[in-house]
């Protein structure tokens, strides 16, 4: 079971979308896929339609609690993609978790328990900070997918982050690396949106993505009926996009099975 990580400590860059989206395609691959949604806003479980009414069990209890995923996990009405579903009680999870004694272990204990060989690729939703929730995901994945934003200050919060994954490496996790980093909202009609794209692609090279994700509105509009753009509009320039990230990642997944 491969676990990846999709973090960047920036909101709004597009990470649950990427879970979401990456997810279902890779799905309609034949992978089984299992998405943890370990952002107190919950954001992935509600695309997914997953209701506040259907999550008794979330990554709240898999974090402080003894529970496996196949505990927690429900499925969701993409075949072949089952979700942990976050709630509002993961927000107090980073001060509960200060009392464990490996509390940056308590996710990588949590899928060690699990023996019930249900999937074979884990995504986990990171919240949009360097906190003791995106560590513990860190801790227990193979590799990390990271969603730049085409602008200003993407290299400035990339340094920072690969940064904090160094030191994971160094105190938790050695085997750590990174998948990939894959460019969102990208807007041709932006000079600025062109520069940036070069300027990451300069210092990371291959580990950039080819695939770019476009601004869409199909994107945005997905959540709201609680479907993955990849089933609301297919053909959207977005959905396309993701199905080519999704086929990018699946020719790096041997890498990852290897080391692990």
């Amino acid at each position: 079971m491969i676990c990846i990580a999709i973090a960047n400590q920036k909101g709004g860059v597009g990470k649950t979308t990427t879970a979401i989206n990456v997810g279902t395609a890779l799905a309609a691959t034949g992978q089984r896929v299992l998405l943890i949604d370990l952002d107190p806003q919950g954001n992935a479980s509600t695309g997914l339609g997953i209701g506040r009414a259907d999550r008794e069990r979330s990554t709240y209890d898999l974090l402080v609690g003894e529970l496996t995923l196949d505990d927690v996990a429900v499925s969701t009405r993409v075949p072949g993609l089952d979700i942990v579903p976050a709630t509002q009680d993961l927000s107090g999870a980073e001060i509960e978790l200060i009392e464990f004694e490996a509390r940056t272990h308590r996710l990588d204990a949590s899928i060690a328990r699990d023996t019930s060989d249900r999937w074979d690729v884990v995504l986990i939703d990171c919240p949009p900070s360097l906190g003791l929730l995106t560590i513990n995901a860190m801790v227990a994945s193979h590799a990390l997918l990271v969603p730049l934003q085409c602008e200003f200050f993407a290299l400035e919060g990339l340094s920072q982050l690969l940064n904090t994954v160094e030191r994971i490496r160094g105190r938790f996790n050695p085997g750590l690396s990174i998948l990939g980093v894959v460019l969102t909202m990208y807007d041709r009609r932006n000079r600025l949106t062109d520069q940036v794209s070069d300027d990451v692609r300069a210092v990371l090279g291959r580990v950039v993505f080819e695939t770019v994700i476009p601004r869409n509105v199909r994107l945005s509009e997905a959540p709201s009926h609680g479907v993955p753009a990849l089933i609301y509009d297919y053909k959207c320039p977005g959905s396309e996009a993701y199905i080519a990230l999704a086929r990018e990642v699946i020719d790096r997944l041997p890498k990852l099975k290897k080391a692990a």
